[in-house]
């Protein structure tokens, strides 16, 4: 099975000045956590998700609708094509830790998005079984992969914060 067949093709999109606040609103309107960053001609430059906006809110000490999506959006972007066939999406998932791809032609313009709730949805019909040879075994392996803990990167990266931001356990455990 092709990633074509089960990608959803209408994605919300933004741009790299688009703030926060405009991205949130996108995704509520579209019932997404992802857009995908795009620049005049389609072509995917980044991604932001709901999960990027929220820490982004909480770290720069800005309001949402004074940070763009560039100043958030990470450089690496991972992405698959429409004749991609759906294991190597899923492989893709799994090494690089990503619930969603986007998917773009081959001149990196948006053609819509693969995620894992898409192949999860097809599984539980049973075409991912029947025609890609995909079982519910390789979404499970790809989920584990995805949901593991990174061992201490995010403390590493919290004592980074600035005072304000973090909260002493001490003050926690006394409420």
């Amino acid at each position: 099975m092709r990633v074509r067949d089960l990608c959803t093709r209408t994605v919300k999109t933004c741009g790299p000045d688009t703030s926060l606040a405009e991205a949130g609103w996108a995704m509520w309107e579209g019932d997404c956590g992802i857009l995908p960053i795009v620049d005049p001609s389609n072509k995917v430059v980044g991604v932001i998700t709901d999960r990027d906006i929220c820490m982004a809110v909480a770290t720069k000490f800005r309001p949402a609708a004074q940070i763009s999506a560039r100043e958030v959006s990470s450089d690496k972007l991972f992405t698959c094509r429409p004749e991609d066939d759906v294991k190597r999406a899923l492989e893709i998932m799994r090494t690089e830790t990503v619930r969603r791809l986007p998917v773009v032609d081959s001149e990196g313009k948006l053609q819509g998005i693969l995620s894992l709730n898409d192949l999860a949805l097809a599984a539980r019909r049973g075409e991912l079984a029947r025609t890609g040879g995909v079982t519910n075994d390789d979404l499970v392996l790809t989920m584990q992969a995805i949901c593991a803990h990174q061992g201490s990167e995010p403390k590493a990266e919290r004592a980074l914060l600035p005072a304000p931001a973090r909260i002493s356990t001490a003050v926690l455990a006394a409420k």
